[in-house]
Formats: structure tokens, sequence, C-alpha cells
């Protein structure tokens, strides 16, 4: 299976193609960036498309990271992936960008929980926790940080995403510290194409996930009179 993976969800624009015959990322790229995806998106799902000496009719699945994340970069991929998906008749998936994040430390040892944390500013982030073997104990959710602490703060546990060294900092001094700590500004790629291949196609189109609601919200009290 030929996967070709897209994130645009937080601080970066990446996309990547995987071999799964191969077991290896044939190419990918990473441009970080806050805003902007929608301009950069195309023409570096392009560039990685060519290095891997693919087109996007060679692709067998699409996968692309749904959320949370920033409201205008999940549309750009969301929008993107589902874009190609129906001009290519292949299938299209999407997947947690927490899980995403959690994705190389479970590989890495699955008996350690991880704790995948998000900045939702404010003083909230996104949190979701997983437990041995990867399974789910705490799913995705907005809280505050310092209720992503309480449920985090038990079995020196491994943290990574945008937040984590913000939940590092305030930590409880009677607790076993993080076993690690991992700032990152988005998802490896690699790995979103990597749960992309193991996913389950539900033959339905990705949606966001979206946890809270948009900050931008119409104002009724502009509109126009009419004549």
């Amino acid at each position: 299976m030929r996967v070709l993976a897209i994130d645009t969800a937080l601080e970066a624009c990446s996309a990547a193609v995987l071999d799964t015959e191969r077991a290896d990322v044939a190419a990918h790229e990473s441009k970080p960036m806050v805003r902007g995806h929608a301009e950069a998106l195309i023409p570096l799902i392009a560039r990685v498309l060519e290095r891997a000496g693919v087109t996007v009719a060679d692709i067998d699945r699409i996968a692309v990271t749904i959320g949370p994340g920033s409201f205008t970069g999940l549309r750009v991929g969301i929008a993107a992936a589902r874009g190609l998906a129906l001009a290519s008749g292949k299938p299209a998936v999407g997947l947690s960008t927490l899980a995403a994040y959690a994705a190389p430390f479970i590989a890495a040892d699955d008996t350690l929980p991880v704790v995948s944390v998000i900045d939702a500013r404010h003083d909230h982030v996104y949190c979701q926790v997983f437990g041995p073997g990867g399974r789910t104990l705490v799913a995705p959710r907005l809280v505050p940080l310092r209720e992503a602490l309480r449920v985090a703060a038990t079995g020196a546990p491994r943290l990574i995403g945008t937040a984590a060294t913000m939940l590092a900092g305030v930590w409880p001094a009677g607790e076993r510290p993080p076993s690690a700590v991992e700032q990152r500004p988005a998802p490896d790629i690699g790995w979103v194409a990597r749960l992309g291949a193991a996913a389950v196609d539900t033959g339905l189109p990705p949606k966001p996930l979206y946890l809270r609601a948009p900050d931008a919200q119409p104002q009724n009290a502009a509109q126009l009179a009419r004549r």
C-alpha cells in the first residue's frame, strides 16, 4: 500500500508518501508555519510525490490529521485530502492529531503512559492519555491545564505536543517527574502516514475533530439594515 499523508493541523505544513511493502517513508517534507498552509500545501504535496516517484493515481490511500488543531489549518488539510480522494477515486482516512503525536512513543515502549497535549490558549489544553499497549485512558478533550495535570501526573508518563513543556512546568513536586518531555510544533508526518496505513477505512470522508466552538462568532448587531 502507498499512503499519502497530509498534516496542516498545527504549526507545520507536511506531507509524506509511505510504501508499506518496503516499510519505508519514500519521501517527506515539513515546513514550519503558523499560517499560509493553503498556499503552501499543494506545491508541497507535488514535490513529495515527485521525490517518491509516484503520482496521485499510484496512491492507494490518503491520510490526514483532523484535529484538534487550528480551525483554518484543519480545513486546509482536510479539503485537500477530500479533493485528492475524489479526483483519484481512492479512500481518505482521518487521524487524531493527539494520536499522531503519541505514536512514536508508543512504538518505542508501550509499557509507559503517554500524554499528548496541545496548547489551546487561555490556560487550556487539548489532552489525551494513552496507557499500556497504546490503550486510551483519557479520551481527547479540552480541559484547563490543572485538570490535564490531574489526569496525567501518574506513572512517570512521557509528555509530547505543543504544550508538553507547559504541563511539565507545573508538575507537582511530590509526584514522579515525567520520564520524557518532547515539545513538538506538529506530529511527525512519517507517523501520520503509518497510522494512516493501519487505520480502518470507514468509507466516510474525513471530518474535523472540533473539541470547542470557533472563537469567531457571527455579529448579528453588525448586520446592515435592508433598504
